[in-house]
């Protein structure tokens, strides 16, 4: 570890320096301070007091400080223990470790826990906030469709590196950065390892705390499998690649991206597959949050409870 320190030490007032790749580059915050202003908002069911730079399925990306954030912190749903968070937090200095073993160099990133009610803990992964303008997303609307544009063809190499049976990569433009002119990958809250058999090493009852209980053994049994599996296969990745496209408004890219991933597949894509299989995850993805908010009436109107997920507002898909 870049440090020397381990998961375990890392549990403390939320200002340990943490775990992960460079993480003495990621500038320090108060996660405690963090955690308190979540936790308002959740009481509220209300994110207006804070500054949310975006939501991933389960986790929510808050610019810290409000305002004029430096640090985007990247809250994963609460661990039951801190012996949880410790094997998360080993998991994903592992996954840090094989990107950069294949070429992949993530951007400086630290895995941080703080003190959660009762025995449970809150993780973050923090990242200093990037330049917009060196987001891949805007990187390719100021530039000419090209299947050899030094971004698209470092992605597509990518994902040639590091995708096998036991390692996974989601290769989609908004996880990709270009800072200084070289190549950085910024999604790696989930770490994609996957043992001998195929299974995901870390635990998906983490991300299944996301939805309704009485659905969540459907979705681990029949959803989540095939989701995190299919990032282990490259031709899989690269119709996600060109099919995310859509959503970033870059539709004018797609035969680029097909071109640059057909040749590195046997098996061709075409422009309708990457269409079709658009419309289809984002159907998927829409009945989740719909399956979540209606989670959401049901906790705090019914239970009365505090629904402990913030949830986006409309996605325009």
């Amino acid at each position: 570890m870049a440090d020397g320190s381990t998961p375990e030490d890392d549990v403390s007032d939320g200002r340990e320096a943490g775990v992960g790749f460079r993480p003495g580059d990621v500038p320090i915050i108060d996660l405690d301070a963090v955690e308190a202003a979540v936790q308002q908002a959740l009481e509220r069911g209300d994110g207006s007091g804070l500054t949310l730079l975006g939501y991933g399925e389960i986790s929510l990306v808050v610019g810290w400080p409000t305002g004029a954030p430096v640090v985007a912190a990247k809250r994963l749903p609460p661990f039951p223990s801190a012996d949880a968070a410790a094997d998360y937090g080993r998991r994903f200095v592992a996954y840090l470790d094989r990107l950069a073993e294949r070429g992949v160099v993530p951007v400086a990133s630290a895995f941080r826990v703080v003190v959660g009610t009762g025995s449970t803990r809150v993780a973050y992964v923090t990242q200093a906030v990037l330049d917009p303008d060196d987001l891949g997303p805007a990187i390719l609307r100021r530039s000419a469709p090209d299947p050899d544009h030094p971004l698209l063809r470092g992605i597509v190499d990518a994902v040639g590196a590091v995708c096998d049976p036991r390692t996974g990569l989601d290769a989609q433009v908004s996880n990709w950065a270009l800072v200084d002119g070289q190549l950085r990958y910024l999604d790696v809250t989930t770490p994609m390892l996957f043992d001998p058999s195929g299974r995901a090493e870390l635990d998906l009852g983490l991300f299944l705390a996301a939805y309704p209980w009485a659905l969540r053994g459907l979705i681990g049994r029949f959803v989540a499998p095939d989701v995190i599996g299919a990032y282990r296969d490259p031709r899989r990745v690269g119709v996600d690649l060109a099919g995310n496209l859509l959503k970033e408004r870059l539709a004018e890219w797609i035969p680029s991206v097909i071109e640059a991933v057909n040749r590195t597949v046997e098996a061709e894509i075409t422009e309708d597959e990457v269409r079709r299989y658009y419309r289809s995850d984002a159907r998927l993805w829409e009945l989740m949050l719909r399956l979540r908010r209606a989670d959401r009436w049901w906790q705090r109107r019914i239970r009365r409870r505090t629904y402990p997920f913030l949830l986006p507002g409309h996605i325009e898909r």
